[in-house]
This record gives C-alpha cells, structure tokens and sequence, in this order.
C-alpha cells in the first residue's frame, strides 16, 4: 500500500524521537510535528493498522520492520536533500523545509543522481 506523504511524515518523526530515546510518545509526536493531539492520534490509530508502528503496554511507539524501511527511506532522503541545499548556498533552515517537501515527490532515480552527487561532493571538499 502507498503511505501517504502525511504517514511518511509521522513515520520520519517516529524515527528521528527513536534516535534520541527508546521512549517515544503520541504527545513527542505532536510536539515535533507541531500537530494537534487529536490529528496525532487518528495518524497513529492509522499507521498501527498498516502495521507501520506498535504500541507497547506503557504507551510508548515504536516502529514494525515495514515503518523502519520507510522511515529510514524518508530520514535519507531528508538528509541528503538538505545536504544538496546547503551545498547550493540555501540557508539551513531553508534546506530543511525544501527537503521536508522534496522528499516526499523526488522519483527514485532522480534521488540516487542527487545522493551520488552529493556524497561525491562532500568527499572532495573535505
């Protein structure tokens, strides 16, 4: 099934919390997103029906195999974007909303064109 660019977003969030703490919370959720409780909470009702996510018994999200793919896929795509922004002299903060974007739309191929070119890039800079 086709995540929407909605769900990926949950799912990036899930995922950069995760990094930070093991103890993720609906209410982490919204806070990074920005998302009121009842959105956060009709998302995630969503996403544990796809199996993207679980929910353990002390409330706590954490990702099933299938939200890690697609989670770790949208954190990558995030990243290397903002990389390719910056490189292109765009502010950080600007980088990360036009990533943030971009992300969810830039096709596969074109996105390994991107990731080649950037990692090349940083490489002869440093």
């Amino acid at each position: 099934m086709q995540l929407l660019e909605s769900g990926q977003m949950y799912l990036e969030a899930i995922y950069v919390l995760s990094l930070e703490s093991d103890m993720v919370r609906a209410i982490d959720v919204g806070e990074y997103l920005g998302y009121s409780k009842p959105s956060v909470s009709r998302a995630l009702v969503i996403l544990k029906n796809e199996g993207y996510i679980s929910k353990d018994e002390r409330g706590f999200l954490h990702l099933t195999k299938a939200g890690l793919i697609v989670a770790e896929d949208v954190y990558d795509r995030h990243t290397v974007l903002t990389d390719l922004f910056m490189m292109m002299g765009v502010d950080v903060d600007t980088a990360n909303q036009d990533a943030c974007r971009v992300e969810h739309y830039i096709g596969a191929k074109t996105f390994e064109a991107v990731k080649k070119y950037v990692s090349e890039h940083k490489t002869s800079q440093d």
